[in-house]
Order: structure tokens, then C-alpha cells, then sequence
């Protein structure tokens, strides 16, 4: 904290642009309302969402501190929270509002899981809100996904889908394949339960697939609906490409018996707070007896922008977080 009981340190955009706009700020510290709790944070991680919210791809009101996800302690609870104490350890997700690039950040108490007891450092515990909920949400909830199924994922070395192919496994899949976009992301995607893992131009060649999940969009996209088997489903969550749209024509699905289906982790936490902190707890869980890695690079928080230039860059594998205090 900057000395100031009333001020904190966070990192604000003020206006949408390349990474350098994004600027450590002093601000007022935010207090819970209602089924909220304040959180003193200790690690923020850093996701390719809130480039999104960088860019202005995301309409959000400036000035803006993006973080849509902490790891720290409860700071002060809101009226009607009593799952939580003050001073305990957590985990949260603040997708739903923002606000994780800072000393203190606020959310839903339905957002936030106990860390007491089990062991998991607070870098690594920042690091699993955002997307291993997402891994279990995509699969369980969205794909329904059936013992024995086979799963496509792309961009297998970056963040979600380090933790998809796991989850995948833990939840009963069978053939587990996903695709990077080049040679030297190869290696670091068989790490995470991967069975095979194939560069992105050589999709058609793999075979069909019960489920495919893509975050990376434009081509990218319509070869994983080519790829789908008849009742096959396709999840989209991101356009990591920056490509234009893909059209779905809703004849060929009904020709084919596909379904394509939508996920957004903001929206799914807005409209179902209780079911994703159901699975940010089965995420915490399965990190806390190791059933699910998570592979962590960390930078002050004074660094965001450095982050940002990694993500964005698309060299990048694991998963970023924020030092932001330690505690």
C-alpha cells in the first residue's frame, strides 16, 4: 500500500491503445457492497483478455484497471457474506468487474474460493481462476463432454489451453490432441496432457473429434468444424487471430448433426456467479493434489505492460502473473 489508508497503487488505462498505455496510478481504495468482499492482492495474473480491454475491443468506461483475477487475502466482507472471514487466503475471480491490477481489488463473494490449508502458493493460485474455471466450465458445462470422448484444442501452449488438456483428461476424455502455431511450441504443449500434440496447419490430417474448442478463430475455425464427428460439438471462446468472422451456415449444421456452441468467462460469471465459483473451487482442488499444473512466469506489477508485450507477442507459454504485494 502507498502509505495512504485511504489510496492504492494500480494499473490504469486511460485511454485504448498499444501496451505503453497502461500506467501505475494512485486511486482510492474500492469497499465491498453488498455479497462482495475487498481483496488485499498479492498476485494478479495477466491474460489475453485485458489486452482485449486495452485495445477498446472491449467497451469498457476509462479511466479502467483491468484484472480479471487475484490471488490474496480477504481485506473487508460485505453485508450478507459470512462464508468469509477477514484475513483469510483466496483465490477469486474479478472478471465480472475488473479491477485485478491493484493493491485491492472487489468481487462477488460467489467468486472467490478458501485457500486455507492447501498449500498452494499465492503466484500459483493467481494463476488458476481465469482459466482452469474456464477448462472446466468449456468441457463439463458448455461441451458436456462424455467418458471416452475425443478432444481438439487449439492454441494448446498458451494459457487455457495448458489447463484444457488436462482438465480434459480428469474429466474422462479419451484422445486428447492439441494444435500450437509452431515448432518450438510443440514440446511445451505435450507437458500438459496432451496425448499428441500437431502444428495448426496440419489439422486436416487428425482425424475427427468429439469436441473442438478454439480461441484462435478465422481459419482456424472452420477447420475445426470440418473436423468435428456427426453430434460433434465446437466451442468458441476467442479470436486470438484478429481475423474476420467465420459465417456458420445453420443448414450445414442440421445437414451434419454439429452443434457450434459460445463461451465468454465474463458474461458465464455475471449470469451464473454461483456455478463458475462451484468450478473455480473444482479448479483450486485439483491444483491442490496436483491433478492439474499450471506453469508460472512472474513480473511486478509495475511491469504490466511488459506482460502485455509477451502475450501479445504470441511467444508466450503458461501463464503470466502480477507481483503486486507480498503478503
Amino acid at each position: 500500500m502507498n502509505g495512504n489508508n485511504t489510496q492504492m497503487t494500480a494499473v490504469t488505462i486511460h485511454e485504448f491503445g498499444e501496451a505503453d498505455v497502461l500506467h501505475v496510478a494512485t486511486m482510492p481504495i474500492p469497499e465491498p457492497g453488498p455479497g462482495q468482499v475487498a481483496i488485499d492482492v498479492a498476485y494478479a495474473g495477466a491474460n489475453f483478455a485485458e489486452v482485449l480491454y486495452r485495445r477498446g475491443v472491449v467497451d469498457v468506461p476509462l479511466p479502467f484497471v483491468p484484472g480479471i483475477e487475484v490471488a490474496g487475502r480477504i481485506r473487508a466482507v460485505g453485508e450478507g457474506v459470512e462464508s468469509l472471514i477477514v484475513g483469510q487466503p483466496v483465490a477469486a475471480l474479478t472478471i465480472v468487474d475488473s479491477g485485478g491490477y491493484a493493491e485491492v481489488a472487489v468481487t462477488s463473494a460467489d467468486l472467490v474460493t478458501p485457500l486455507d490449508g492447501l498449500g498452494i502458493g499465492m503466484g500459483v493460485a493467481a494463476a488458476l481462476p481465469s482459466n482452469s474455471t474456464t477448462a472446466f466450465l468449456v468441457l463439463d458445462r458448455v461441451a458436456r463432454i462424455e467418458p471416452g470422448e475425443s478432444v481438439l484444442v487449439h492454441a494448446a501452449a498458451g494459457g487455457v489451453g495448458s489447463q484444457l488438456g488436462q482438465v480434459a483428461h480428469l474429466l474422462g476424455a479419451g484422445r486428447v490432441v492439441g494444435t500450437v502455431g509452431s515448432e518450438a511450441k510443440i514440446e511445451a504443449a505435450k507437458r500438459f496432457g496432451y496425448d499428441e500434440v500437431i502444428l495448426r496447419e496440419q489439422i486436416a490430417d487428425a482425424g475427427e473429434f468429439d469436441i473442438v474448442v478454439d480461441m484462435v478463430g478465422g481459419p482456424t475455425r472452420r477447420a475445426g468444424l470440418d473436423r468435428l464427428a456427426p453430434r460433434g460439438r465446437l466451442v468458441v471462446m476467442g479470436n486470438a487471430s484478429g481475423a474476420d468472422d467465420i459465417g456458420i451456415p445453420a443448414n450445414e449444421l442440421w445437414f451434419t448433426n454439429k452443434t457450434v456452441s459460445g463461451f465468454n468467462l465474463a458474461a458465464y460469471s455475471a449470469a451464473f456467479p454461483q456455478e463458475t465459483g462451484q468450478a473455480l473451487r473444482r479448479a483450486v482442488a485439483a491444483a491442490a493434489t496436483e491433478d492439474l499444473r499450471v506453469q508460472v512466469d512472474t513480473l511486478p506489477l509495475e511491469q504490466a505492460a511488459d506482460a502485455h508485450r509477451r502475450i501479445e507477442s504470441g511467444r508466450s507459454t503458461g501463464k503470466l502473473v502480477l507481483e503486486v504485494a507480498v503478503l
